[in-house]
């Protein structure tokens, strides 16, 4: 007796995107994290909205220049990743992507919908090839990151605005992009001042302080305080290694869905920072909001 289970496949040109948010709003948040939440909401809506289970996941980038978390949080998510080595020409992840994809469509036939997160013109030609075989595509990119030659190739109605995936904390910041960098005039005249230590965020930096109602994230909450309560700001690493020791019965995602939670409720405000070899993200507690108030062990 045949399945009636429909099954998807989802293809992410994973650099691609992964610059573009680093780019855009990269400054404020990690773009690594940034594409983990993206990658588990679409895998979710696919099966919500659509009905689908996505029983394939493949994400292609020269995977040795972004950060070493990248490849383990991808395989904690089920996909399958594809080291493309950098070369002077772009579209050397994009020519493994589109074979992988036709090999998928040829040997794989209870795959009817295919899914790219992904944005360039690149992709027409086998968008194109998988219509005429009577899959469907589905693509899932930035809207000011998407070629409108392939949107009209797949339909507006086949196409999901990449920010919706992101928690509404995130999603605001592409209304604000990161800044560019001052002209070397000014520059030059910040620098000729003797250096100050940064200014603890106003509170007006930190989202409206709302009730933290999420059973995970007022447990977050508490080890928070409890462990890093003394301290200015807090490395996101070094609290996440806390919430896994403290929290084994979640999920990384759902942990990471807390520290998202407190920053959209006010309580907390996360930053990342220029360092080496990698940027590094903190945690600013926001010693205003109610619950903090009441779980600050001081």
């Amino acid at each position: 007796m045949s399945s009636s289970t429909n099954y998807a496949a989802v293809f992410i040109d994973f650099e691609n995107i992964y610059y573009y948010i680093q780019n855009t709003i990269g400054d404020r948040v990690d773009a690594g994290d940034c594409m983990m939440e993206m990658v588990r909401s679409l895998r979710q809506w696919v099966w919500e909205e659509r009905s689908e289970s996505v029983i394939l996941q493949h994400a292609y980038a020269d995977f040795e220049k972004l950060s070493h978390q990248v490849l383990g949080s991808l395989y904690l998510l089920g996909v399958e990743t594809h080291n493309v080595l950098g070369t002077e020409h772009k579209n050397a992840a994009d020519m493994r992507l589109c074979i992988d994809v036709m090999e998928a469509m040829y040997t794989r036939p209870e795959i009817r919908t295919f899914v790219f997160l992904a944005g360039d013109r690149d992709y027409i030609p086998v968008v194109q090839h998988l219509r005429k075989h009577a899959r469907t595509v589905l693509v899932v990119a930035f809207q000011k990151n998407v070629s409108g030659d392939l949107l009209i190739n797949v339909g507006e109605e086949h196409f999901l605005d990449a920010k919706s995936l992101m928690p509404q904390s995130q999603q605001v910041m592409f209304n604000f992009p990161r800044q560019q960098k001052p002209v070397a005039r000014a520059t030059a005249a910040v620098a000729s001042r003797p250096a100050t230590p940064p200014k603890p965020p106003a509170p007006e930096d930190f989202s409206k302080p709302r009730e933290i109602d999420d059973e995970n994230s007022l447990q977050a909450l508490d080890i928070l305080m409890r462990r890093f309560g003394h301290y200015p700001e807090v490395y996101v690493a070094n609290f996440l290694r806390e919430l896994r020791a403290e929290t084994p019965l979640l999920a990384d995602f759902e942990r990471k869905a807390s520290i998202s939670d407190l920053e959209d409720r006010g309580a907390i405000r996360v930053e990342k920072r220029p360092g080496e070899p990698h940027d590094y993200s903190v945690i600013l507690i926001n010693w205003n909001h109610p619950d903090v108030q009441r779980q600050n062990p001081g």
